[in-house]
């Protein structure tokens, strides 16, 4: 893999808590072992921030980077006005980078919806 190959960027809202941070961080580690240093995670309300990554993608030499909203509904403020006017923003500072905003949110994806529906059944089977 190269700077030449596609960056990805996922985006969460973003919390303190530790607990809140702990999924991301393990999908964010999964994606790692597959695409090593060509994804990320960025925060609306907490460090880093999109513009953030998209710097340091920059810095990498990364000529594209797909966003890819890290939320479970694609309906909302954040993946309608929030992502995309942070997107919009990065571009204004980075013109010569392609920056791509994947639609919807990863949680609206038919495989996230049966992940989430095998994972529901597991825990229902431990409490019968």
């Amino acid at each position: 893999m190269t700077a030449r190959d596609p960056a990805l960027l996922l985006v969460a809202h973003g919390s303190p808590d530790p607990d809140w941070r702990r999924p991301l961080e393990r999908l964010l580690t999964q994606l790692r072992s597959q695409l090593g240093s060509r994804v990320t995670l960025a925060y609306l309300a907490h460090a880093p921030s999109i513009e953030d990554v998209v710097a340091g993608f920059a810095a990498a030499g990364h000529a594209r980077v797909v966003v890819v909203a890290a939320l479970l509904s694609p309906g909302g403020r954040h993946v309608k006005q929030d992502i995309p006017a942070a997107v919009a923003a990065a571009r204004a500072r980075f013109p010569d980078l392609e920056l791509q905003l994947a639609p919807g949110a990863l949680g609206d994806d038919d495989d996230v919806i049966s992940a989430l529906a095998a994972a529901a059944l597991t825990r229902l089977e431990g409490h019968r």
